[in-house]
């Protein structure tokens, strides 16, 4: 049969690629695989999530008879409640906003770039590199063109935007229709304080563009800073934002719930709501099942989420400050980003490899033969390469030799990652001597 050419030209996720590659491997009963390439959260969920999981027929369930009906397409109300409770919890003020529950923040992410964007060069979506992979993959698959602006990487592993200026000529040459900002990010442990989101705000008003902000790891900061939001910005520190705000929602990361599929659209624009509820009646509706699970949070009290949130950057901040100084440690000169956000760390080996360092091809060779001896097992680490987070092709790809390692294994696989990774940069640049 005849294979279209989109489907002719995808390659597999950059955050995907290792673990496919090491499920091939002839030895693969041999290897344990420590997998950071994903940010696949292996803790236990909410416990209120994990409480409707163990009764899905509860009196109240919309299963409850043992029917598995569709919702509307909206979302059930709890569910909706559940993502306004939690925003709410963060201190921000929800009494004008409007939730879309989605087949997770992906999802979210489509209907947002169909709704803001145009298809070709009539409105790209504006991003910041090095910026999610999945947000260009999707932006490809509905034929909407991206543009970006690219953040540094020092050595002293802080990322910096480009000043406002810079931004501003490629806003004006490409005419984009939204800008997205990830305010925890993924992939570079950035943190946007409240000034920076104030900045890149006063942009999207100034030429016309609606301003998105991926929300996934909101509360999840490690920097003496307040909570920061897209709902944290107001009309009184940038005139006409509001009514242009839209935040993508998901149960994936700070719940602790990846495989549930469940996240949200939310909006201060009734009339954009309302459209992209139209979009959405072709897919149906959201699992109701997994509705049903997350809507547990629609009844926790303010303090008892901010508790969830506290337990939740402990975890996180110490077993990334922990890797943070072990890796410089383990490998002297190698950059890793400063963990100030989320859940990824950025380690660069530019200054520390020899000439022609290839991170893909260095993920591949971790994922196909890397096998190093550690506590009688022999293990090898999946990562995954960064030169798909960027736009930029070729030599001048900053990606080439930066790869992303998401916190997301056990703590005590998460100990050996950092001798781990050492241990198989210096046997592949070894064999390419």
């Amino acid at each position: 049969m005849k294979i279209s050419k989109h489907f002719q030209s995808r390659n597999p996720s950059a955050i995907r690629l290792a673990s496919i590659e090491f499920a091939k491997r002839a030895d693969v009963n041999e290897v344990t695989a420590i997998n950071t390439a994903i940010g696949n959260v292996s803790l236990p969920a909410h416990p209120k999530l994990v409480g409707r999981l163990d009764n899905m027929r509860a009196k109240g369930s919309p299963m409850e008879n043992g029917q598995i009906m569709y919702t509307a397409t909206v979302g059930l109300k709890e569910t909706n409640d559940a993502v306004l409770n939690i925003i709410a919890a963060s201190g921000f003020d929800t009494t004008k906003l409007y939730s879309q529950i989605t087949n997770g923040g992906s999802q979210a992410m489509e209907y947002i770039l169909l709704g803001t964007c145009e298809s070709g060069d009539a409105a790209p979506v504006l991003l910041i590199d090095a910026a999610y992979t999945n947000y260009k993959a999707m932006a490809q698959r509905i034929k909407i063109n991206t543009v970006s602006i690219s953040r540094n990487l020092g050595i002293d592993g802080k990322f910096s935007l480009p000043n406002i200026s810079e931004i501003e000529k490629v806003i004006e040459e490409h005419h984009p229709g939204a800008m997205v900002v990830i305010p925890y990010d993924n992939p570079t442990g950035q943190f946007y304080d409240h000034k920076t989101m104030i900045e890149l705000g006063k942009l999207c008003v100034k030429y016309d563009m609606a301003m998105v902000s991926d929300e996934a790891y909101r509360e999840l900061f490690y920097v003496n800073h307040d909570v920061v939001s897209i709902w944290g910005l107001t009309n009184a520190e940038v005139p006409g934002i509001e009514g242009n705000r839209i935040s993508i929602e998901t149960a994936s990361k700070v719940w602790n719930a990846c495989g549930l599929r469940i996240g949200a659209m939310v909006t201060d624009n009734k009339e954009y709501f309302e459209k992209s509820v139209n979009e959405g009646t072709a897919d149906l509706c959201s699992p109701t099942p997994s509705q049903y699970i997350f809507g547990a949070l629609a009844h926790e009290s303010k303090e008892d989420l901010q508790a969830w949130f506290k337990k939740q950057r402990d975890y996180y901040f110490g077993m990334m400050n922990k890797a943070t100084i072990e890796l410089k440690e383990e490998l002297p000169g190698v950059i890793v980003s400063s963990p100030d956000a989320s859940i990824y760390s950025v380690v660069d080996v530019k200054n520390i490899a020899k000439q022609g360092f290839d991170a893909k091809e260095f993920v591949l060779f971790c994922a196909q033969e890397g096998r190093i001896p550690m506590d009688d097992e022999n293990y090898t680490l999946l990562v995954a390469p960064m030169a798909g987070f960027y736009s930029a092709r070729g030599e001048n790809n900053p990606g080439n030799t930066q790869m992303r390692i998401a916190y997301v294994p056990t703590p005590e696989e998460m100990k050996k990652v950092p001798k781990l990774f050492a241990e198989l940069f210096r046997q592949y640049e070894a064999k390419r001597d």
